[in-house]
Formats: structure tokens, sequence, C-alpha cells
């Protein structure tokens, strides 16, 4: 990746704009609210490390963005005595000071999350160039902060009706297929796992691995699809699902069951022609809704369930079913569906223990920087060794009311080319569940 040309187009032309003298420029990124009140930072260590650890700009770098940037503007506007400067002047590394709250810090929206600053007083505009891909950061920090919401709302119906101990494999990450890339998936499903421990994301493992210090950061389990049911045909479900059982004898397996009555399938194959299997075996199976309206199919799935495999009530008074058999519903899952469906089991009298989440495309797909106003803006100009403090004040908009001036708190995390302070998935856990 070159990174010169890591950044919008029109940033190429900013080094000539600056205030004559201008020395250095000084950026924060911060959430100014939206779907969240407080936001989850995570992230930056896995930017930093992938894209700004050691020597990132080269000579061929530099002529390759010179060459492209004749064409692509039609005029000389490349910075070319900038980034040569850059290669040798400081070994090709990044003249910049970075600096950020810590990873799994949970704080209120408009407070600076990270900012930005450049060491050599000659490459005042180096900070904002810089800002497309750390604007970047509102991925991570808006799928964490999303998981982080999701878990406190299944903790809350837990708490009520069952089993607070078993949040953390209540919402399990189903999202690969539906984001817009492989690192895409990375990125997302490690935010989702600062949060839970389920998810069948294995590219956020290895993120998790190679960048956050954590051998195995999630689990799953066996699990069917439609095609392996399927392919045996419809009048053969019945024995696609007993492979299921003999096949994995032990342990949690998770089954499909809608490919073409998810009701019969409950009531007649799993709770009549198969449940002496399903009630001998050692372990649990789990049934899994696929389409339909969620709410009413969970709850008739429960309804049946309950009334072929029994259920109890536990010490809050609700109803939960025998341990072989539970339910997680994975289709059309974002947060205000799981409410929906949790508040419905609870109304029903049956506990959140009796159903676990999957969540794709609305867990790692289903936002945007607007889902919490993610913005990185310049509030402070150093001219002639002297601080000014700059913002933006829009009279069309009062929400876009950007800070002035330097700020506190932050610690340096990267400074010209070296990451100075990393942190493991394990101490961003910690201090998450600090928080509480």
């Amino acid at each position: 990746m070159n990174l010169i040309l890591s950044t919008d187009s029109y940033k190429i032309t900013h080094w000539k704009q600056y205030p004559p003298g201008a020395q250095h420029i000084y950026s924060y990124l911060e959430s100014r609210g939206g779907e969240f009140e407080k936001t989850l930072f995570f992230g930056l260590q896995y930017y930093l490390k992938e894209y700004f650890e050691g020597k990132v700009v080269t000579q061929e770098d530099i002529e390759e963005a010179s060459q492209l940037c004749e064409m692509h503007f039609g005029q000389e506007v490349f910075n070319h005595d900038g980034w040569q400067r850059i290669v040798d002047v400081h070994g090709g590394r990044l003249p910049v000071s970075i600096c950020a709250l810590p990873e799994g810090t949970i704080s209120d929206v408009l407070t600076p999350l990270m900012t930005v600053e450049n060491t050599d007083p000659e490459l005042p505009w180096l900070t904002n160039h810089l800002e497309t891909l750390l604007s970047e950061l509102w991925y991570p920090i808006t799928v964490a902060t999303q998981s982080h919401f999701m878990k406190k709302t299944l903790l809350n119906h837990l708490e009520a009706t069952g089993t607070p101990a078993d949040v953390s494999f209540k919402l399990h990450d189903f999202g690969f297929r539906g984001v817009s890339s492989p690192e895409t998936s990375s990125i997302g499903g490690a935010a989702h796992l600062i949060s839970f421990l389920g998810s069948d994301t294995m590219s956020a493992l290895i993120m998790l691995r190679d960048y956050y210090n954590c051998d195995c950061a999630g689990f799953s389990i066996p699990a069917t699809e439609h095609s392996t049911i399927t392919s045996w045909g419809e009048e053969n479900e019945v024995h696609a699902f007993e492979n299921v059982l003999k096949k994995f004898p032990t342990g949690i397996v998770a089954c499909v069951s809608d490919s073409f009555d998810i009701f019969s399938a409950c009531n007649d194959l799993w709770g009549t022609k198969l449940k002496s299997q399903v009630m001998e075996r050692d372990g649990t199976l789990v049934i899994r809704p696929d389409s339909g309206d969620p709410v009413e199919v969970v709850l008739e799935c429960l309804r049946i369930l309950g009334e072929r495999f029994g259920y109890s009530l536990n010490a809050k008074r609700y109803k939960v079913l025998d341990p072989h058999v539970r339910l997680i519903q994975g289709d059309g899952i974002d947060h205000a569906m799981m409410k929906m469906i949790l508040n419905a089991m609870r109304t029903a009298g049956w506990s959140a223990d009796n159903i676990a989440f999957g969540s794709g495309g609305a867990l790692l797909q289903k936002l945007n920087r607007d889902t919490n106003q993610f913005a990185f803006k310049c509030s402070n100009i150093t001219v002639g060794s002297i601080d000014y403090p700059v913002f933006k004040n829009p009279v069309t908009a009062i929400n876009k009311i950007s800070k002035k001036g330097r700020f506190d708190g932050l610690t340096e995390v990267f400074r010209d080319g070296v990451v100075l302070k990393e942190c493991t998935l394990d101490e961003i856990r910690e201090r998450v569940e600090n928080h509480r």
C-alpha cells in the first residue's frame, strides 16, 4: 500500500493552503453522538501497527504518487519536496505524535478519543493528510460500542429472568459474509469480541492473535447450514437431522430447521420422531429458525418445544426448556429486533436462558460513520512557535461545532514511526469490565 495515496484526493493539495509560517497542526477524533450516548474506544493499535509503524514511505512511493497525481489533477500540485523530506530526513518514518485514550475506555460522546500532531515543523500538512486512514477508526469503535450496548440489553433480561453468567455467549457473530471485505470482517469481528466470546468470523481471531496478543479470542460450535439439510431432500429431512445427532453425539450442536416447515420440524421431527435421541444425547441441541417474523416464530417455537420436551420454572419464576434443547435466532437480528424478542419472551414468561442470537450484516455492516457522527478536526495551529486555538462554528449546524486548543488526559502511543504503547485483548476486556 502506498501511504501517500491512502488519502482523499483533495488532501494532496493542502500543503499549499495552510497559513504562512505554520509549523504544527494538531487535530483530534471524536464522536459527536448519535445512536449511542457513549463510545467504546478500540482499533487504533491495529491501524498503527498495520499502516503507520516503521518505514512506510519509500522513493518508489513518491514516484508513483507523483505520476498518478499529475494525471489525476492535470496540473502540478503534488508535494514532492515534503514527501522527499520524509524519506531523506526521517528514513521513511512518519514524523507525527499520536495520543489516545487507552483502548477499551468507555467515554461520553464529545470526548476527544485521539489526537495527531506533526513533530517536524517543516511538515504541518502531514497531520491531516493522515485523517483519511485514522478516521476509519469510526468502524471498530462503532461496532465495539454497539456490541457493548447489546450485551447490556441481554444482561438486563438475564438478570431479570435467567442466568447472567451466560451473557458472553448470547450474541454470536455471523457477519463474515455480510461485510464489504476480509479486512472489514477482521476489524469488526474483533471489535465484537471485546464484549462477547462467540464468533464464526475466523478472520477476527487472526487479527486479535496478531495485533492484540490473544491466542484464541472467540469460540464456536458444530452447526448446519441449509445445504447440509436440503441436500438430503425434503422427504428425508428427518434423516438429515438424525445424522446431525449421530455425527455430533456430545456437546452443543446447532441445526437450522426452517428449510421447509420450522413448526413441523419442532413438533413432528425434533419433538416426536427424534425426541428420544435428543433427550438421550449428552449435550444440547440448538434449533435455529431462519425465516419469518422473528418475534412470532421464536414464541411459537418455544411453545411447541415446551410442550414436547417440557420446561421448569427457575428461581425467578420464568420458564426454562429442558436443557437438551435451546433456540438460536440468527435471522433479522439487530439491536432493536433483539429487544423486541426478549421483551416478548419476558411477557410470555420465558427466560432469556432459552435463546441465543446470531447477527451478521446488522452486527458488522448495518452502521456507518454517521451512526455516531465521527469527526476528525483541527483544534490548534502553531505559527512562529505560538499556539493558536482554531475551531469551526457553522451557523447552520450547531451540532458540528468543533473543539479548540489542546487536550489533556490522553497518552502518547505513537511517535516518529514507533508504537510506544501496546495493549492486549485481555487488558481491553478487563478495562471494559471494570467500567461496569
